[in-house]
């Protein structure tokens, strides 16, 4: 009891003699955080078709489509005013960082794997809005929502 009571009296002291951290002797600080992950936003394709079309209304919020599916693909059908970033392009990343990460971006694929992916992609970039599309283009299709398709070829002349 005394050894704990002469501790607790001691203490005080014993910590007003010990010498003051010097800039020298300072732990350095701890290292700045870093930048906070892409805020990711999973959709079913009624919201999606929802968020675009009310972004289509009000320009200052603008929605832009990234399509990760391969040239051939998208070119059969895609959403409207869609980019094709091909996902299995050697540079897909390059042609990523070219696009403005400060914009929201809808990012799908055929069925959601590949767009899914993409995202861990899209974060390391610093793209600090994305929305996923989950289902990709096939659950866009089921909900029987509008794609753009090419033009039809002319018919040959007879």
């Amino acid at each position: 009891m005394k050894t704990l009571l002469l501790s607790t009296l001691l203490l005080p002291f014993l910590a007003a003699l010990a010498p003051a951290e010097t800039p020298a002797t300072a732990k350095p600080a701890a290292p700045a955080a870093a930048p906070a992950a892409a805020a990711v936003k999973h959709v079913a394709a009624p919201e999606a078709a929802k968020l675009l079309a009310d972004a289509a209304k009000s320009p200052a919020q603008p929605i832009a489509v990234i399509d990760v599916r391969t040239p051939e693909e998208f070119a059969e059908s895609h959403l409207k005013g869609a980019q094709n970033v091909d996902i299995a392009s050697p540079d897909f990343a390059k042609n990523l960082a070219k696009l403005d990460p400060s914009k929201t971006y809808l990012v799908h694929c055929a069925a959601g794997g590949r767009s899914t992916r993409s995202l861990s992609v899209l974060e390391k970039l610093g793209f600090k809005s994305i929305i996923h599309l989950d289902g990709g283009l096939n659950s866009w299709k089921k909900a029987g929502l509008p794609l753009e398709k090419p033009a039809a070829s002319p018919a040959p002349a007879k």
